[in-house]
């Protein structure tokens, strides 16, 4: 069963950009065990307020949210492996 990974960004967030190319590399290396999910939060404030989101990036792991900020890249598959291996 695949990973779901949820990157919320926002268009006028300068630290999107770095979230969405980790989780585009880790999304390269681990291909079908990942399943990832980009929201922009201002055309999707409901999901954003579902998640108690008070900043961007977020990055939400089987949907908790893991990360605020941009993870790096070892962290987020770590995060990721360790939920693989609790499924």
């Amino acid at each position: 069963m695949a990973v779901k990974v949820e990157v919320f960004t926002s268009p006028s967030c300068p630290y999107c950009p770095m979230a969405i190319e980790v989780v585009d590399a880790v999304k390269k290396e681990m291909q079908d065990d990942i399943e990832v999910e980009k929201i922009d939060i201002m055309q999707n404030r409901e999901k954003a307020i579902e998640y108690g989101l008070m900043a961007v990036p977020a990055v939400a792991i089987n949907g908790t949210v893991k990360f605020v900020g941009a993870p790096e890249k070892d962290e987020l598959e770590k995060a990721i492996k360790e939920e693989l291996q609790a499924s």
